[in-house]
């Protein structure tokens, strides 16, 4: 019984710190996230908008959100088509189009003090080899970056901050900035439920090898 016992106070301890690092990964960051349009759907950008290069005819978007990585961003809102988007803006020989869908997010989101533009969509004609970037630049300018050029803001918004780090309930942390590059699920949870499979299955062996003894 003894032994049962202890197993279930080390599983508690490892609840409660799986809680915790569940509860710190509650905390994001507040920035503006890049999109492709595929198939329909958006998926997360592999690069910066700095060195994207998109074809004629594609579709990116932006989302201001607070998130905490790649996995929890969030995606802009509504439907977006090449044809809709560009229809008022014809081909023309020597450049290319790139349709971009900019979404400022909610209310819940925006910096304290600062109203979230509506979201729009614009057409962006620019040379053959223009980045993403540039392509915004043409239709949702100024832009702002930081040092490590991080996209901080779009046709001006928010007027302060860059990828500051937020807690839960939506304040900044001081001293707290996004790191450059986005990385893929947390692994806080994963590895936090890990630990309490392996304290669970020590404690059972443990139990089982006083029983016999």
């Amino acid at each position: 019984m003894t032994a049962v016992r202890r197993a279930a106070a080390l599983l508690v301890a490892a609840l409660v710190v799986v809680a915790g690092a569940a509860q710190a990964h509650a905390a994001g960051y507040r920035y503006w996230s890049f999109w492709e349009r595929d198939g329909g759907h958006w998926t997360y950008a592999t690069e910066g908008p700095s060195t994207a290069r998109p074809d004629d005819g594609a579709v990116q978007g932006f989302r201001f959100a607070v998130s905490a990585d790649s996995a929890d961003a969030s995606r802009p809102r509504g439907t977006a088509d090449f044809a809709t988007i560009c229809a008022a803006t014809p081909a023309k020989p020597g450049t290319k189009r790139v349709a971009l869908v900019i979404d400022s997010g909610t209310a819940a989101d925006a910096p304290s003090g600062e109203t979230p533009p509506a979201r729009r969509a614009a057409c962006a004609r620019v040379s053959p080899d223009a980045t993403t970037a540039e392509a915004l630049a043409a239709v949702a300018g100024p832009l702002r970056y930081d040092t490590n050029a991080l996209l901080c803001a779009i046709a001006g918004y928010p007027r302060q901050g860059c990828g500051e780090q937020v807690s839960a309930d939506g304040t900044r942390k001081k001293g707290a900035q996004k790191k450059e590059s986005d990385g893929g699920p947390s692994l806080g949870l994963p590895i936090g439920v890990a630990v309490v499979a392996l304290l669970g299955g020590a404690a059972v062996w443990q139990a089982r090898r006083r029983k016999d003894v």
